[in-house]
């Protein structure tokens, strides 16, 4: 699927690519994301970047996926990462996103999650989107909230995480709640 990367008021979502890896390696490599995240390994080496970028591309290619860096558009930073996987079965996908730490706490992930939900409902003509985070991770759950998602529920115990087990935060938005957003 062609993609071209979207731009926001502060920041640009676009693919990532091989030279983005020295600076991905920092930010996505601290055990702080690596704790909000379920997918994110600690340590992260190089060669999981690699990996994550042949993913990515393939995910594209087969439009099973969406996996963008989130630049800033003052300066072209990486300051994180936001993506849909995408099942085209049932028009729905699962919303993800993460920030390095120095980004924390600016809208940045808000920002981002909007820009890719809009795309998912405009462009990819999705009928579902949906997000999980870890319970207790309230940056998380406050970002999925502005952008106009609904709790859903709780998946108790559901991801076993560095020994112990979690429980998932569920929410979700379908079309016509997106449309009354727009409204």
């Amino acid at each position: 699927m062609p993609f071209t990367p979207l731009r926001t008021d502060r920041l640009m979502l676009r693919g990532y690519e091989p030279h983005d890896i020295p600076a991905l390696l920092p930010l996505i490599g601290t055990r702080e994301v690596a704790t909000t995240t379920l997918r994110i390994p600690h340590p992260y080496s190089e060669s999981d970047a690699h990996d994550f970028l042949r993913m990515a591309e393939d995910h594209l290619a087969t439009g099973r996926g969406l996996h963008l860096g989130i630049f800033l558009r003052e300066n072209g930073a990486l300051c994180g990462g936001v993506g849909l996987t995408i099942n085209n079965d049932h028009r729905r996908a699962e919303l993800g996103y993460w920030l390095g730490v120095p980004y924390w706490g600016k809208g940045y992930a808000t920002e981002a999650a909007k820009a890719l939900v809009d795309y998912g409902f405009e462009t990819l003509n999705l009928h579902r989107i949906f997000a999980g985070h870890f319970a207790g991770n309230s940056a998380s759950a406050n970002v999925l909230k502005k952008i106009g998602m609904r709790h859903e529920g709780i998946e108790r115990g559901h991801i076993l995480k560095w020994g112990d087990f979690i429980d998932i935060e569920i929410y979700g938005m379908i079309l016509s709640d997106w449309q009354a957003l727009r409204r």
